[in-house]
């Protein structure tokens, strides 16, 4: 778990690197317009969007801009670039590591091309669905500032709000809860007066895949690809992310 969180925090520290605060913040607006229209405007009324408007803020996403969002999801403002959706995809990178990607799009007919073109040209293949939809499990993530915080009385407060695990990484605590309760879990921790910094649902392996470097570096190589894509909001896979792996992602140009 905390390996696939470490990951997390290496491609976005390297999103801001490479300028690409653009497709960071247009990932974070298609969510909001997403659940805009599937749950209404009310943050309050809407889980999913009141925790999409929090993550945007945590990557300081425009008030305006977030407030258009909302309202083209909600139909008050005209999708002039169409209509964008969820779908997701499955398949296998180098050494037989499964995919399973969420996309946000207005087109399905261009985004099941770009994704099979990046499998293809890196060593991939997309599959059908449920290929490899089997090997995950769908949980909640919830990471929270630890700043001064007691660690060990966090816990206590995190199991009582309904976490199933928790761990520490650097500045963080990581909260992991069933899918079911994450919205949940969230409001209980903010109610607590913790700072929370993002929350999602996520995918996470029943077992994880060990690799030879350069099996990894083929495999981030292609992760990349994939989160370069401007319709593809998370990739998730079951490599191993251990120490030495995560390494070489962390020293990759």
């Amino acid at each position: 778990m905390a390996g696939h969180s470490k990951w997390s925090n290496i491609k976005h520290k390297k999103a801001k690197e490479d300028k690409k605060r653009n497709k960071l913040f247009n990932k974070h607006l298609r969510e909001i317009t997403v659940a805009a229209r599937e749950g209404g405007g009310d943050p309050e009324m809407n889980p999913r969007l009141d925790t999409a408007i929090d993550n945007a803020k945590s990557d300081n996403v425009p008030k305006d801009n977030i407030e258009r969002a909302i309202k083209k999801g909600t139909g008050e403002l005209d999708e002039g670039d169409g209509k964008y959706e969820d779908a997701t995809y499955e398949g296998y990178g180098p050494g037989g590591i499964a995919y399973f990607i969420e996309v946000t799009t207005n087109n399905y007919n261009r985004t099941v091309g770009d994704i099979r073109h990046i499998f293809s040209t890196h060593g991939g293949n997309l599959g059908t669905d449920g290929s490899v939809d089997y090997l995950f499990e769908q949980k909640g993530m919830i990471r929270v500032k630890s700043d001064d915080h007691d660690e060990e009385e966090f816990m206590l407060n995190a199991i009582d709000a309904g976490a199933e695990e928790i761990d520490t990484e650097g500045e963080f605590f990581n909260v992991t809860t069933s899918r079911e309760s994450m919205y949940d879990v969230r409001e209980e921790l903010e109610e607590m007066e913790y700072d929370i910094e993002s929350a999602e649902l996520i995918r996470i392996p029943m077992t994880d895949v060990a690799v030879e470097p350069n099996v990894a570096e083929s495999n981030f190589k292609l992760m990349e690809k994939f989160e370069d894509n401007d319709d593809v909001s998370n990739v998730f896979t079951n490599m191993k992310m251990d120490k030495k792996t995560l390494e070489i992602a962390e020293n990759m140009d």
